[in-house]
């Protein structure tokens, strides 16, 4: 397993009681970083924090919506005060929304889509800003967008949307707080098997979706989380503004 060379770092993983952010809670540990799980589920967050134990590195936990700005910027202070300061964001938390038509998708769906998975990277990224120059110790941002911050899906028009702003925002601020020392880059995964992923679709849809990838399977949490550990440190000290699809092969066709 690989080691990223992360001690004295400070992490913060939205969304990193489940799927990809608790795969990347685990490799940012084993790394040596100390870790801030958020989520809005206390008993799961709790099993993730029992788990990091066994890396004996320090770990604190956070119930929170990221959609609520005041709920984001008060589990950043948070954070600072058990933790010292934050060097890593890792703005995962998301939510797959309604199957619909973009002509049938109500107002409720899509404004809960945006709030989640748009309004929620733009709060924590941007509290994530403020404590990163506050420290001066710079940091490195990795948003999780998607496959679909590149391309369309049929039924999915609000997290596609929502996929494409985070692009954009890490762009932005890519290049706003490239003197600060912050490097902010997307990931982009495939279909990846995570509770969100396996919650909407049954074993026909996602053996149908496996072989839309070249390498003929849908991917693993841990494989998005070693992309994502490898963008935190400083062996991606040129990579900023970036956005890494990491997809079998998804986007090639």
């Amino acid at each position: 397993m690989n080691s990223y060379g992360l001690g004295g770092r400070v992490a913060v993983v939205t969304g990193g009681a489940s799927g990809i952010g608790r795969a990347c809670a685990h490799v940012l540990a084993r790394s040596g970083a100390d870790v801030s799980i958020w989520d809005r589920d206390r008993a799961a967050i709790d099993l993730v924090l029992k788990e990091l134990e066994a890396y004996d590195f320090r770990s604190h936990g956070a119930v929170v919506d990221v959609g609520d700005a005041a709920a984001v910027d008060a589990a950043m202070d948070e954070v600072r005060e058990a933790l010292g300061h934050v060097d890593i964001a890792v703005c995962n938390a998301g939510i797959g929304g309604a199957a619909a038509t973009s002509g049938d998708y109500t107002d409720e769906e899509w404004h809960e889509v945006i709030r989640v998975n748009l309004d929620g990277v733009f709060y924590t990224q941007r509290a994530a800003i403020r404590a990163m120059k506050a420290s001066g110790r710079g940091g490195s941002i990795i948003n999780m967008a998607s496959i679909l911050g590149a391309v369309g899906f049929p039924t999915a028009s609000a997290y596609t949307a929502a996929k494409h702003g985070v692009v954009g925002l890490t762009q932005v601020a890519a290049w706003e707080h490239a003197a600060d020392h912050i490097r902010v880059n997307a990931v982009g995964p495939g279909f990846i098997r995570t509770p969100l992923v396996e919650t909407h679709l049954d074993a026909a849809a996602l053996e149908s979706l496996a072989a839309q990838h070249a390498l003929q399977r849908i991917g693993e949490p841990e494989e998005v989380a070693e992309l994502v550990a490898w963008l935190a440190s400083d062996g991606a000290s040129f990579a900023t503004g970036t956005y890494y699809p990491i997809d079998g092969g998804f986007l090639a066709r």
